[in-house]
Parts: C-alpha cells; structure tokens; sequence
C-alpha cells in the first residue's frame, strides 16, 4: 500500500508537465523543422509539405550559394573559435589563480570585465570598431611622418579576424570564464596543494598534477562556452571583423538573398557543429571525471 501511495502523481504533475512540454517544442521546434526542411528533394521550397527526400540542397551548399564563399566563412569562423577558446581558457585560468589571493584593484577589475555582459552588443563592437579606426589614423600618419610611402600604400586596416572580431569576442567569452573559474576556486580545497608540496612538489608540479585536474571538467566547460559562443555570434562582430566575415554573418546575409532550402542545409550544418562540439566536451568531462574516480580509489 505505501508503494502505490508513493508511485502516485502529485496533481499538478501533469499541468507541470504540458507546460514543460510546450516549453521544450517552443524552444526546439524551430531548430527540428529546420531539419527536416533541409533534407528536402530538388522541388522543395521553404515552408510545408516536404517534396521529397535527399542531400540534394547540401550538395548545393558545398558548390557554393552565388557570390558567397561558404567553405571560406566557415574555416574563418572554425579558426576564430578555436583561438576565442583557447584563450578564453588560458585568460580564465590564470585569472581564477590570480584572484585567490587579494588583489589591489581586483574587485575594479572584475567589475570592468563582467560590464561587458550588460552592455549592448552592439554598442561594445561600434566601440571597438573605432577605436581601430583611430589606430588607423595613428599608424598612417605614423608612416607618413616617417616618410615610408610604399608601407602607406600597402597598408589596409587593423581591422581583421585575429584582431578587432577576436578582441570583440572575447569580451564576450571572458567574462563567462570568470564567473566560472570564480565558482570553482571559491569552493576548491586547498589542503591538497598544501599536501603535495608536503610531499615535495614544486608549484607548477602541485598545479600540473593535483590543481588541473580537479579543475579540468569546468576547464573543458569554460572551452566549450569559449568555442559555441564565438561560434554564433553576430552583433558583437558585425562592427569589428573588418573586410571578411564569419558565417553568422554571411548566414543573416543569405537570409534576404537565398530562398531554396540551401539556406537550411546551412543552418544544419552550423547546428550539428555546435552539438559535435558540445558533445565532445561532454564526453571529455566525463571521461576526466571517471579516471579521477579510478585514481581516488
């Protein structure tokens, strides 16, 4: 009779679970159909009912989708976000070690950084887009000044990938990082660091080997937020990448110029590198979890 009485659901489960229900398909349902529309035959168009089934559209997408370099956006977007992410956790790293200890300033410094996150996007990649346009300015008249006429000439801008659109993303990964190494160094006990130089251990020995890997899984989560979040990321890059432009951005172009299903053989493709990703990260959380597990025993 307790059994029975237990297994029951309580009454508002249900409701509970409609709207949950409905919460999940409003946050997924877009991303499904997108999909599905994408696998569609030579005759598909972009809303329902689907003509068809093959790879057709993305056999079209891989020859290219007019003007636009596809493959080209995407190698520059894939190199961005392997950069934003490895700094992104390098910076967090040794900001969370740094921040163990009282710093004078360090509470200006974090509220300098985490700002980022409550200003426009906009706004932060108009600001950085100017202030390389005004070191612009400087380094022109700098070789003017200089006499180097063939420098000036070659000269473009400073504006790039690995410059102005990298600086604009990490403002955005950052601050992420920072919450997280923060969170985990406020809970982290240092007896075992204490017990490995006990034991003879040097500093970067005690981080090499006790530090790093207790920390690794949020480690692998600060890469995976580093990677996804650069990855997609538009206004902060519109104003700041310069002459080139990531795959966001050619995508939010393409949307007013392509109307077949290859703009959703796009989508996908970006989407399944997003999950490829976080399920690598995953995967490599728990397998860091498990081999610390195996070690303790």
């Amino acid at each position: 009779m307790q059994a029975r009485v237990s297994d029951a659901r309580a009454p508002g489960f249900w409701p509970l679970a409609f709207v949950f229900a409905l919460f999940v398909l409003f946050m997924y349902g877009p991303m499904f159909v997108i999909f599905v529309l994408s696998f569609q035959g030579p005759e598909g168009g972009l809303t329902f009912p689907l003509r068809g089934f093959s790879l057709h559209w993305f056999r079209q997408l891989a020859e290219g989708l007019g003007t636009v370099d596809i493959g080209s956006a995407f190698l520059r977007s894939l190199g961005l976000g392997a950069v934003v992410m490895l700094l992104t956790v390098v910076l967090s790293v040794l900001a969370g070690l740094a921040f163990r200890k009282r710093l004078r300033g360090g509470d200006a410094l974090f509220y300098v950084t985490v700002a980022s996150l409550i200003m426009p996007s906009i706004i932060v990649s108009l600001g950085i887009g100017l202030q390389f346009r005004l070191l612009d300015g400087g380094i022109k008249s700098a070789l003017e000044a200089l006499g180097a006429t063939a420098t000036l000439e070659g000269y473009g801008t400073a504006l790039g990938l690995f410059t102005s659109a990298l600086g604009a993303h990490l403002t955005w990964t950052l601050p992420f990082g920072l919450l997280i190494m923060f969170a985990v160094f406020n809970r982290f006990d240092p007896a075992y660091e204490e017990a490995a130089r006990d034991l003879g251990a040097t500093r970067w020995q005690s981080f090499r080997h006790v530090v790093l890997p207790l920390i690794g899984p949020s480690v692998i989560g600060i890469g995976m937020f580093g990677f996804t979040l650069s990855w997609d990321e538009i206004a902060r890059t519109s104003q700041a990448i310069g002459d080139v432009n990531t795959l966001p951005l050619e995508l939010q172009g393409l949307t007013s110029t392509v109307t077949t299903p290859a703009i959703y053989a796009l989508g996908t493709v970006t989407t399944v590198v997003s999950f490829l990703v976080m399920g690598l990260t995953v995967g490599l959380a728990v397998w860091l979890g498990r081999r610390q597990g195996k070690g303790r025993r």
